[in-house]
């Protein structure tokens, strides 16, 4: 466990030590307070459901971009042999990875609360309704950076780690659209993948054990996944 927070915290230090991070938490939360105040503007409720789903699909757009460096960037500097030879065990080198790229995420996610603040200021939200809005939203991105890091462990090109993450996040936000081309049980299980369909229900107040279990079984696959594709790519 020491191990894997040691990885964890040497990942989350890095970030913040070029301007990466700053640019990303500047940029998300200055275009987040636009869409909030237009929002708010707009609706005239004490609701954060519509910016939750502003978040989800800023997030396609950045989690890539915090995610392409995890792998492609050891791999590209040949420091991934010196690193899975060392006494960290494989499994701690890429569980302490996500949970750094992870931590700034919840950082990121931790700024926005402030939004909660304000319409806690003008009105009389409901606490459980953006609660579970909030537990949606970070699940998610929980998710979508395990699919951003299992692309990054499978080249050792940083941009091409971007792209795939883009082609994996897309097809998996736009999964009920490919649904309608498809019938039946097939239909189904297309539109169970996609990611929209699963924050709806968050967005709105409404947890379900099936709507954890898919993220959360999203997460341990793509984890498993990483691992033995870097160690694959070690044995090569």
């Amino acid at each position: 466990m020491n191990k894997t927070y040691f990885i964890a915290k040497k990942e989350l230090m890095s970030y913040f030590k070029s301007p990466v991070a700053y640019m990303l938490l500047i940029l998300t939360v200055s275009i987040l307070n636009v869409f909030f105040f237009m929002i708010i503007d707009q609706n005239k409720e004490v609701s954060l459901r519509d910016i939750f789903h502003v978040m989800e699909f800023m997030f396609i757009f950045i989690v890539p971009l915090m995610t392409m460096k995890m792998f492609s960037e050891e791999k590209s500097t040949g420091t991934i042999e010196f690193l899975m030879t060392s006494p960290l065990t494989n499994t701690s080198i890429v569980l302490g990875k996500y949970l750094g790229v992870l931590a700034f995420f919840s950082i990121l996610i931790l700024v926005t609360f402030v939004y909660y603040g304000v319409i806690e200021y003008f009105g009389n939200p409901d606490l459980m309704t953006i609660f579970a809005g909030y537990l949606g939203i970070w699940l998610e991105g929980a998710l979508f950076i395990a699919i951003g890091m299992m692309a990054s462990s499978w080249t050792r090109n940083q941009i091409i780690a971007a792209m795939v993450s883009y082609a994996l996040l897309f097809s998996q936000y736009l999964a009920t659209v490919f649904a309608t081309y498809f019938s039946g049980s097939a239909e189904l299980f297309i539109q169970q993948l996609s990611a929209m369909n699963h924050l709806a229900n968050f967005a709105v107040g409404i947890i379900t054990l099936g709507d954890i279990t898919y993220y959360l079984s999203g997460i341990l696959i793509c984890i498993v996944l990483t691992r033995l594709s870097i160690e694959n790519r070690l044995l090569k």
